[in-house]
């Protein structure tokens, strides 16, 4: 395929300067309220400018290479890639998963605007070098690390897939209520909810709960020995799953708490939950399925897999 005919979409992102002119309607008014707040409103300005020059950059590129669409990450839900797109998203680590969650095997490139800013673990170019990297995908001439993804399943079809984690548990601070089953154990659990990580997540999320609940033991056992956190290859065949505090009580237990979630074996989970109850994934609290009693939840490794230009 030349590529004068093969598509490029660009995904993007608002700025917190532009979230903050959404909610409070002026640059005046955003102004005041983070300056009230005591925060350096120039840093705001400084993230605005540099990704708004990024995205001049990027675009001058896609303008020399040819067919390009834009589309910003609210949209991604209902958005219908192309099976030959090639996929840029401009943005933090964050935005890359929550682009890749939609695509199914179309190359993903990230571009980092501003790399004295972001680390971007995921965002191995800047945008100055789009154009040879979009040549190189078109002629097979860029590796490409292959990127385990989780699914959550529910009784009524709805699916839902994450790059880094899904979170099955309450909107709210309230407990949440569920059945636990897998590999032929099951449990009535009462807790904070449940993250299953990816691969890739195990350094975010899932880190922090393992870390944190070894820490809490190993302080009630009064013993003050370290201990090695081990994160998983991107393209591990498993997910991890913990469930965040758990309460044991008469009706609950606290035994199956933490284990491996493989492609023949999926996490089954059963809200007893009367409202509240949902699924996110990658931290995207706003795009979430209702998990409410009655309804069963398998989790287990995507058939889809994300594929990252590297």
């Amino acid at each position: 395929m030349s590529e004068q005919t093969r598509k490029v979409v660009l995904v993007t992102r608002r700025t917190r300067l532009e979230d903050l002119i959404a909610r409070h309607h002026t640059l005046a008014q955003a102004k005041f309220y983070i300056e009230h707040l005591g925060a350096d409103f120039s840093d705001y300005l400084a993230e605005h400018d540099a990704y708004a020059r990024s995205l001049e950059l990027t675009l001058g590129k896609l303008e020399a290479w040819g067919r390009y669409q834009i589309v910003d990450r609210s949209y991604l839900p209902n958005f219908i890639f192309a099976a030959d797109d090639i996929v840029v998203a401009l943005g933090q680590d964050g935005l890359v998963a929550n682009s890749m969650k939609y695509l199914d095997g179309q190359p993903l490139i990230g571009l980092n605007p501003e790399p004295t800013r972001w680390d971007g673990v995921l965002l191995p170019f800047e945008p100055g070098a789009l154009g040879t990297v979009l040549a190189d995908v078109v002629h097979g001439r860029r590796p490409m690390k292959s990127v385990t993804m989780a699914e959550a399943r529910l009784s009524d079809g709805q699916v839902m897939r994450a790059v880094n984690d899904l979170f099955i548990g309450p909107r709210t601070h309230a407990s949440a209520l569920y059945e636990i089953e897998i590999g032929g154990r099951r449990e009535f659990q009462s807790s904070s909810g449940i993250i299953v990580s990816t691969g890739l997540g195990s350094t975010a999320w899932l880190k922090s709960v393992v870390s944190g609940s070894l820490g809490v033991a190993h302080a009630v056992q009064q013993r003050s020995e370290g201990f090695q956190y081990q994160a998983q290859a991107w393209d591990c065949p498993e997910l991890t799953f913990a469930v965040r505090e758990p309460f044991p009580s008469r009706t609950s237990k606290a035994e199956l708490v933490f284990g491996h979630v493989g492609a023949q074996e999926p996490l089954k989970l059963h809200s007893r939950m009367p409202e509240n109850g949902v699924i996110f994934s990658d931290g995207m609290e706003a795009d979430y399925l209702r998990f409410t009693a009655g309804m069963e939840a398998t989790v287990s490794v995507a058939a889809r897999r994300g594929c990252l230009v590297i």
